[in-house]
């Protein structure tokens, strides 16, 4: 797990992963394969986090450009 979209990236580079992601509910960023879904197991159920998923491909300042739009767009998705 990362601290930031920059670590998210930097962690995706060095394991070959072509997805960066913020868990919004965890507060957490990470790397990912494209169809691996983020959550937690409790009681034996799987609840998905909300997260906002991005190419790896893109520049960690062009991932925080287009979070800080769609947080700004859509004001009730993270609250």
């Amino acid at each position: 797990m990362a601290e930031s979209w920059k670590k998210a990236k930097a962690e995706a580079e060095s394991r070959g992963l072509q997805h960066v992601y913020h868990d919004i509910d965890a507060g957490t960023y990470g790397a990912c394969r494209a169809d691996e879904r983020q959550g937690a197991f409790s009681c034996g159920v799987f609840t998905e986090h909300r997260c906002i998923h991005m190419p790896a491909s893109l520049s960690a300042e062009e991932m925080e450009e287009k979070e800080r739009v769609f947080l700004r767009e859509n004001p009730d998705w993270a609250g």
